[in-house]
């Protein structure tokens, strides 16, 4: 099960595998539902990274968002073409070798049998890091992997979403973020000291600000985020009230 512990931020890194990706061809839908998932685990996506599929450029964002954060996620690459390199990057980083999983072959061989049975390709989705273990994955058969702070996911976010319900109370968190939205048509730099006043005035609060044109007016919306649901509480009404003072229009719950 989860462990909830407010003493300190827990946080995660999040590496995004593909070409496909950086040329535009496919659009990434993951790093919002990763961060949700994240979010609700109490723990917070510290950092995204989107690389080729080339191995030294793998290892090196591995490698680098494993030793800052206490969990390291991928996306991508995991399948079973000769481009799907992200086993072999992640055995890089670790400095250990590559075997098939037995249990990893076996529910291959189980799932492809009316399938035409198993390939070579089809047998590069049971070969991981030495090690690790497997992320459940029923969707498609092919499980995730992970191996200490490492968790390798498919690309595809349907599947991705089912890896994430499989791993969903088994990490280590801290008290879930919460969060309100005040949505308010003004330009963001006319309320920009009302805002830094607010957080100012409750420590465990922050406020990010994210400006829009619509309907040919300005205006923002103020995400106020907490982990204490009092302070939370408190702050929206100290910004409400302040907004209101300074004769703002603006919408709780956003616009």
């Amino acid at each position: 099960m989860t462990v909830a512990s407010s003493d300190r931020i827990w946080t995660a890194g999040l590496v995004v595998i593909g070409d496909e990706i950086l040329s535009g061809r496919t659009h990434d839908k993951n790093i919002a539902q990763v961060a949700s998932w994240l979010q609700v685990q109490g723990i917070r996506l510290a950092e995204v990274r989107v690389v080729p599929d080339i191995q030294e450029k793998i290892v090196g964002a591995v490698n680098a968002l494993r030793e800052e954060n206490d969990y390291l996620f991928t996306t991508g690459g995991i399948g079973p073409t000769h481009d799907d390199i992200t086993v072999d990057a992640v055995a890089e980083a670790l400095g250990v070798g590559v075997v098939v999983h037995p249990t990893a072959r076996a529910i291959l061989e189980k799932y492809y049998a009316d399938k035409g049975g198993i390939t070579e390709a089809r047998l590069r989705m049971a070969r991981v890091p030495q090690g690790a273990e497997l992320i459940p994955n029923r969707m498609s058969g092919a499980p995730g992997i992970k191996i200490g702070n490492v968790h390798l996911m498919a690309g595809v976010p349907h599947i991705t979403a089912g890896m994430l319900d499989a791993l969903t109370g088994t990490l280590e968190g801290g008290m879930p973020l919460k969060s309100e939205t005040i949505g308010c048509w003004t330009a963001e730099s006319e309320v920009a000291e009302i805002l830094r006043d607010a957080e100012q005035a409750h420590e465990h609060c922050q406020i990010g600000s994210y400006p829009f044109f619509r309907d040919g007016k300005v205006g923002a919306n103020f995400v106020v985020r907490s982990t204490d649901a009092d302070e939370l509480a408190s702050c929206v009404h100290t910004l409400c009230d302040a907004l209101a003072t300074a004769g703002h229009d603006f919408t709780p719950g956003g616009i």
